[in-house]
């Protein structure tokens, strides 16, 4: 039982691990962003999941409230500016990639290393 209470975990290592193996072993460019997007999107997860306390409420004060246990929401802020960022950084790369598809005629790595040589 003990662990099933750590799948999220499992799930981020799953997750991470499919994300780094499309961006190592693919070529297409467009995969190798697809792979960096899943990565981060684990990282995310992990952060998300870190700042969960159990039996944590919403950390609002309520009077006489000494006894009660709050889950941290500095990972959620945080992360949702990472979100921000990745859609961000993931729009500039799929740009770069239109512009390399239409000075190089493809989005393979090898044949645009190919050509450039």
């Amino acid at each position: 039982m003990r662990a099933l209470g750590l799948f999220n975990y499992w799930a981020v290592i799953f997750l991470m691990m499919v994300g780094f193996y499309t961006l190592i072993a693919r070529s297409n460019l467009v995969k190798k962003l697809i792979g960096l997007s899943i990565f981060q999107t684990s990282v995310f997860i992990l952060y998300i999941s870190l700042g969960k306390v159990h039996g944590g409420t919403a950390p609002i004060l309520v009077e006489g409230g000494e006894e009660v246990v709050y889950s941290n929401p500095l990972p959620h802020v945080l992360i949702l500016t990472a979100i921000v960022v990745g859609v961000a950084t993931t729009a500039v790369g799929l740009a770069l990639v239109v512009r390399i598809k239409e000075a190089f005629g493809t989005v393979d790595e090898d044949e645009i290393e190919d050509a450039s040589l």
